[in-house]
């Protein structure tokens, strides 16, 4: 099969190479998806399970990518819950070859059914980002009705399904991030808008919860802007800085295919919008995932084509 596989840990996106691979096996409890549409996170290679396996063992070449679309192909042994020819979409596991390649191995239970009125460059854009916001807004967060929540990056892939959710949840939702995503933000739900570069961080609070997607100085500026009680949630890094009176909390995206199913249905009723802001294909994922401009929301790779009624 053909994949985009790379060798070297230091040369970062530039060491992506498009060649053919080894078709995946099949583990016990696995199903083998045949690929239509991948999503790739950049900072990911930065991550230590992109390059060793379960049992700290060198594992390159490695195909990254961790969100898949596409069709069950192959079912392991003892496999149960999914059939072949069945479309699903998931989170795919840390320290195995990803989705960037025709086909993947992938756990069953990090599979949810894609409904077929969902695009698959549409359910790509899905596990991680919507995953995430829904872990750091409500299972870490604890974000309830009538509270508020600011939410850095809210144009992007993660930041803009939280606000979707937020809003959906009943919350005030304070937005941030460049002066482009303004419309962007406010027209996914946002009640208010930060401009990172021209406006006072520090006057959009006390909020109930912060969710933090951005790191760094913005990170370590949002403790302040918590009301006591409250939580600070980042998945850029644990925080240096926290809240007086309340909670900091740094989290890795958990998969969950119940959790799944729902963004699945919210998407279906038009509650839950991923935005994808290119898609290109897998012979092409080098150039568009190097490339120093992209457009805005998520840059999905499509694989293989999906054939109508499918």
């Amino acid at each position: 099969m053909k994949a985009i596989r790379t060798r070297d840990r230091d040369a970062g996106l530039d060491g992506l190479v498009w060649e053919d691979a080894p078709y995946p096996h099949a583990s016990e409890n696995d199903v083998i998806v045949k690929v239509h549409a991948a999503g790739f996170t950049p900072g990911e290679l930065d991550w230590s399970g992109t390059w060793i396996d379960r049992a700290g063992r060198d594992r390159t070449p490695t195909i990254p990518g961790h969100e898949v679309s596409g069709v069950v192909a192959e079912l392991g042994l003892g496999t149960s819950g999914l059939t072949v020819g069945q479309r699903v979409f998931g989170l795919t596991d840390w320290t195995r070859d990803g989705t960037l390649a025709q086909y993947v191995a992938v756990e069953a239970r990090n599979l949810a059914p894609l409904p077929a009125t969902i695009e698959h460059v549409h359910g790509a854009a899905l596990p991680v980002s919507g995953l995430t916001a829904w872990q750091g807004l409500f299972d870490h967060g604890r974000l309830e009705a009538g509270q508020s929540v600011l939410i850095h990056g809210a144009a992007g892939g993660v930041g803009s399904l939280a606000v979707q959710l937020a809003h959906d949840a009943g919350a005030r939702v304070i937005a941030t991030g460049r002066a482009a995503a303004r419309d962007t933000a406010l027209e996914l739900g946002a009640d208010a808008f930060v401009d990172l570069q021209s406006d006072r961080l520090e006057d959009a609070g006390p909020v109930d919860v912060v969710l933090d997607v951005i790191g760094g100085e913005v990170l370590d500026r949002s403790a302040a802007l918590v009301r006591p009680g409250g939580t600070l949630v980042t998945i850029a890094a644990p925080p240096k800085v926290r809240p007086e009176d309340g909670r900091a909390i740094f989290f890795i995206v958990e998969p969950d295919r119940y959790r799944l199913a729902d963004l699945a249905r919210r998407v279906q009723e038009g509650r839950l919008r991923p935005l994808v802001g290119a898609v290109h294909s897998l012979a092409e994922a080098r150039t568009a995932l190097t490339a120093k401009r992209r457009a805005p929301g998520r840059t999905i790779i499509q694989v293989a084509d999906e054939p109508p009624g499918i």
